[in-house]
């Protein structure tokens, strides 16, 4: 799998520069995200460098037969409805397994939004787990994983901090993309 992402992401010109340690758990916070181009290119530049990583996805996109393929490869439906037990469920999962990577996007949606989402602070805060910032910078046409995130307990300043390092990466459709 690591030659066919590496030689489908170069033929179509990407550059794949993620020099985080390879974690046994993490967050992967990964921005921006316009376009559901952002996850086939996400997964391919994670499996380019022999990793893998279950990602988040809203639930309606898990019905027959996208929903088997996608839990296969790692999904997790995220209910649309609020008082969820998502976040809790997360936790869980990572203090009881050995090994979990997760992808998640703030954003919480393709469409343009201020208010991220902070639910895999909360994560990576109580179940002791580092974050890593992951970018698909269309403006270059790179994927990036180079910088790792430890989260204060301070949501706010949290998100701020973290909206500051995505202003430099370009979005699909830059006009869809916030980080105020």
């Amino acid at each position: 799998m690591r030659i066919l992402s590496r030689s489908i992401l170069k033929l179509f010109g990407w550059k794949v520069e993620i020099s985080t340690p390879d974690y046994p758990k993490c967050i992967i916070c990964v921005a921006p995200h316009t376009s559901n181009w952002d996850f086939i290119l996400g997964k391919l530049a994670y499996a380019a460098v022999g990793r893998h990583a279950g990602f988040l996805m809203k639930e309606s996109w898990f019905f027959w037969p996208l929903g088997p393929i996608f839990r296969a490869i790692g999904g997790v439906p995220v209910p649309r409805r609020r008082g969820s037990a998502l976040t809790a469920e997360l936790i869980d999962r990572f203090r009881n397994t050995a090994r979990m990577a997760i992808a998640i996007t703030p954003e919480g949606t393709r469409s343009r939004v201020s208010q991220w989402r902070s639910g895999f602070l909360h994560i990576a805060l109580e179940a002791d787990v580092p974050i890593v910032l992951g970018a698909i910078d269309y403006g270059s046409r790179r994927i990036v994983i180079d910088t790792e995130f430890a989260p204060t307990g301070d949501i706010d300043a949290d998100m701020a901090a973290i909206k500051r390092y995505y202003r430099q990466f370009t979005a699909l459709y830059p006009d869809k993309f916030c980080t105020d």
